[in-house]
């Protein structure tokens, strides 16, 4: 780990961005990592891609590791990453890279190979297909949940989400309707319990509960056309739980994964978990460099 080197890179006035780098090689790859990570999490891909004649490149998100936290960090954005990692690669020089993203870290990755793909050599991301981005439903939470007593939200919202299931309404549904009257609580969950949660959502209601984080999904982008046209590769641990939510298996297989990425490539590590590229590093690194090979 001593050949990564660490530097600073200001945004604005008061913000430090950390970056951490090795290699010297003409061609760029910039690492954007998930939750709860940091750039430490891409050390193995860093150190073979520099090996290989690449430079690697991580940074710390705004509020990660070594980076300042934002000014007003409940307003932080997605936008703000974007911007960030634009901000990084004017201030390395560098006008074209190719980019990794896994967990979370893949979205940015997406968006930014779209709003500026004269940047973007190509994508690689691990665990998490592209999913266009569509505008939130502001107030229908809010709506659905107005329906009952702030107890019996909180009732059904524990019932429902300590199952392993994912619930889903159909379409003509509203989540708090997939839970019976008489359904009982959880084992651990006391009506003692129910009662406090009960009266102190009463006062406060669920709008900011729902804000964050799951609103800034929906952040709009105005993107002038929702498709990633640089080549991609994406990497899947077979038993990553991300597969189990609704829709993402059918991103990662056949013609629906190609529908919004034409320029696909998938690749899946039977054995591997959400934390692939620490679990199997060599097999990772190799997938990585084989890509990069193809489209240098």
């Amino acid at each position: 780990m001593d050949r990564i080197q660490h530097k600073f890179v200001k945004v604005g006035d008061d913000l430090n961005l950390h970056v951490a780098e090795v290699g010297s090689g003409e061609n760029a790859v910039v690492f954007l990592h998930g939750f709860p990570e940091i750039w430490y999490s891409w050390r193995h891909q860093m150190i073979a891609l520099a090996d290989a004649g690449f430079r690697a490149i991580a940074f710390d998100y705004r509020g990660y590791g070594l980076s300042n936290p934002p000014p007003q960090p409940d307003k932080a954005t997605w936008s703000d990453i974007l911007n960030d990692l634009l901000h990084i690669l004017q201030a390395l020089h560098l006008p074209k890279v190719f980019l990794v993203g896994k967990d979370f870290g893949a979205r940015p990755v997406y968006l930014f190979s779209i709003l500026h793909p004269e940047r973007v050599l190509g994508v690689v991301t691990l665990g998490v297909p592209y999913v266009p981005p569509r505008p939130s439903e502001p107030g229908r939470a809010e709506a659905d949940f107005g329906r009952f007593d702030a107890k019996t939200v909180v009732r059904n919202v524990y019932i429902l989400f300590s199952r392993s299931e994912i619930p889903i309404a159909n379409e003509n549904q509203e989540i708090m309707d997939l839970v019976e009257p008489d359904t009982p609580l959880p084992a651990w969950f006391t009506e003692e319990d129910l009662e406090t949660y009960g009266a102190l959502y009463e006062k406060s209601g669920f709008q900011t509960a729902l804000q964050i984080p799951y609103r800034s999904l929906g952040e709009v982008f105005n993107l002038p056309d929702p498709v990633v046209k640089v080549p991609a590769l994406l990497i899947v641990g077979g038993k990553d739980y991300v597969l189990k939510f609704p829709g993402i298996e059918d991103l990662t297989k056949g013609e629906k994964a190609k529908e919004h990425v034409p320029n696909l490539e998938v690749t899946f590590i039977p054995e591997g978990t959400h934390f692939v590229q620490e679990q199997f590093p060599v097999q990772v690194n190799k997938f990585i460099l084989n890509f990069l090979g193809k489209h240098t």
